[in-house]
């Protein structure tokens, strides 16, 4: 965003229009598929299934690889979509620009996504931190090299983005090739990897389709939150103090993130080990560390409320504008934090579906009615549509905290051994006393 402005306003215009577009076409469904391989990678690796730790790689990067095919349609055909949509010529010329250039990063990313998560879910976490490292310390100076040396423009800017991807994916392959290889996980395709139709495809296609949803569902809302503002009565305002409030909220994301990557893996590992107590105590660790994590964040929303838009602008409207919600944003962190978390421990134990329906009652059901409510019909403009969003935090949280106290963890093992392939179930006799404390609900399958 930062070169991008230096462009011109139309060029940070079709910009920012390309990368939406970007978000809610092609990187929100592939993300989303390839966590559909999160809770068979971390719980084989628990039950220490290494050839389906291989495969499901394999075949996740097949699955995202066929689904970048209708994506690279849409976006070389956006151009004649956005004028349908009586979208400004110039703006939509430079957007249909930077998409085309960024089509190899599709690629890029339907390997990068299933090699971080292989990665994870073998707690190998060092690796992914310097690949990124190193690719985001080369990323600024390739946008000043390409823009004030070369010229290239809008060009220049998704290119850059496009050799930052390939840099990490990179690395991870050196790393896979040179150090980190695990053999016995490792398939160099072979019959058993792409026949079709057999209990592993349908077993990843029946988790990658609700994660992917459920991603898209959490992403696409954001854009519609722009959207909205976009019709206030102040629009010019809204619109810009909007990205400015996403901007801080992205940025706060990234411990709620990590926080949700960690409880999957941690989750799914102790499912495929057999290990039910250890897997309900992971949950309660990672949404503890959620609740605590949300009160810092709160708290840096209130502190950096009449300082935080100065960083972007100096129009003092958008800077009263944006103090005046930052206080309701540091709000929905308490919810954001642990439902994110939450979906986590959802698909470490093999249950996106649930976290789909949690999603889509509490920010599509009531969360997006009470946004346009507050804002609109209370006139109360874009601090009524962060109300709704306020709304569906705390519905998302509660509900998901809920579920995951009611989670039969007995029966996510049995759940895991039939995923993983050992069908050697457990009885909830066989136990004994260890896990006399666990809520037995079979609602949460």
């Amino acid at each position: 965003m930062l070169f991008l402005g230096k462009l011109g306003k139309d060029v940070l215009a079709g910009g920012s229009l390309a990368i939406g577009i970007a978000n809610i076409t092609g990187y929100s469904v592939i993300s989303g598929l390839a966590l559909g391989m999160e809770a068979i990678s971390s719980q084989a690796f628990g039950a220490k299934q290494w050839p389906l730790m291989g495969q499901t790689l394999q075949r996740t990067v097949i699955i995202l690889l066929f689904a970048c095919i209708p994506i690279s349609i849409l976006w070389l055909n956006i151009q004649p979509i956005l004028a349908f949509c009586d979208q400004d010529p110039i703006i939509s010329s430079i957007a249909s620009t930077y998409l085309t250039f960024c089509l190899p990063d599709l690629i890029f990313q339907s390997f990068i996504n299933p090699l971080k998560i292989y990665l994870r879910s073998q707690n190998i976490t060092l690796p992914l931190m310097l690949g990124a490292a190193v690719a985001l310390a080369l990323h600024a100076p390739m946008n000043y090299f390409f823009i004030n040396h070369l010229s290239l423009g809008i060009q220049g800017i998704a290119l850059s983005v496009v050799i930052t991807d390939f840099i990490l994916l990179a690395n991870l392959m050196v790393y896979l090739c040179f150090w980190g290889m695990q053999r016995k996980s490792w398939f160099l395709g072979s019959w058993e990897t792409v026949k079709c139709f057999d209990h592993e495809w349908k077993s990843i296609l029946n988790l990658a389709l609700p994660s992917c949803i459920s991603v898209c569902l959490e992403w696409w809302w954001y854009e519609l939150m722009i959207l909205l503002s976009g019709v206030l009565a102040n629009a010019a305002e809204a619109v810009a103090t909007m990205g400015i409030l996403l901007q801080a909220t992205s940025l706060i994301y990234v411990f709620p993130s990590a926080l949700s990557l960690a409880a999957s893996t941690r989750v799914g590992n102790e499912l495929g080990a057999n290990q039910p107590s250890k897997a309900r105590n992971s949950s309660l660790i990672a949404l503890f560390c959620a609740i605590l994590t949300s009160f810092i964040a709160m708290s840096f929303m209130a502190t950096f409320g009449n300082t935080w838009a100065r960083v972007f602008t100096e129009d003092e409207a958008i800077i009263a504008l944006t103090a005046a919600v930052m206080p309701i944003v540091g709000l929905c962190e308490l919810g954001n934090c642990p439902q994110t978390t939450g979906c986590g421990v959802l698909r470490g134990s093999a249950r996106p579906s649930l976290g789909v329906h949690i999603n889509l009652g509490s920010f599509y059901g009531v969360g997006l009615p009470l946004a346009v409510f507050m804002g609109f019909g209370m006139k109360m403009g874009l601090l009524g549509l962060w109300l709704g969003l306020l709304g569906a935090q705390v519905v998302c949280a509660v509900v998901m905290v809920w579920a995951l106290s009611r989670t039969d963890w007995l029966l996510q093992v049995n759940r895991a051994k039939e995923l993983t392939g050992s069908m050697q179930i457990v009885d909830h006799e066989d136990e004994g006393g260890e896990e006399e404390g666990l809520i037995s609900n079979k609602m949460f399958y």
